[in-house]
């Protein structure tokens, strides 16, 4: 378990959540590869573009975490629609991370927490507790 992967991906997600694309970015290698329901798409310049479009937060519920970057988190979602602030839905989602020298290289999120562990090769002996993140 790499706990500088959680710490990784938490600040990335609590960047996302704030709506800083520079910090999220900053986080990012440049040809991060993000990937959702629309596809696949790379750079860091697709970041700030992604996260207007979408509307996404998430409050985090569940941490998963590998040896090898990978790390996984259960969420409750929320989308808002950014030019008229409409809520546009919420789910719970999971988004799978690998990150790699202190970047981010990949973000994908799934329609459930089964699927993002197949992805990332984990399981439920790779849950990481609170106390665990933040001794």
């Amino acid at each position: 378990m790499s706990l500088g992967s959680l710490a990784i991906v938490e600040e990335w997600l609590d960047a996302v959540n704030r709506g800083d694309a520079r910090r999220a970015e900053q986080l990012s290698a440049d040809e991060v590869e993000i990937v959702g329901p629309r596809g696949s798409m790379r750079g860091r310049q697709v970041l700030a573009a992604w996260m207007d479009r979408a509307g996404f937060s998430a409050e985090s519920l569940r941490w998963f975490c590998g040896g090898d970057g990978s790390v996984v988190v259960e969420q409750a979602a929320r989308w808002i629609d950014s030019a008229t602030g409409a809520d546009r839905g919420q789910a719970q989602v999971a988004s799978c991370f690998c990150v790699d020298g202190g970047d981010i290289i990949r973000y994908a999120r799934y329609e459930n927490l089964e699927l993002a562990l197949m992805a990332a090769g984990l399981d439920d002996g790779d849950e990481v507790m609170p106390e665990q993140r933040w001794p």
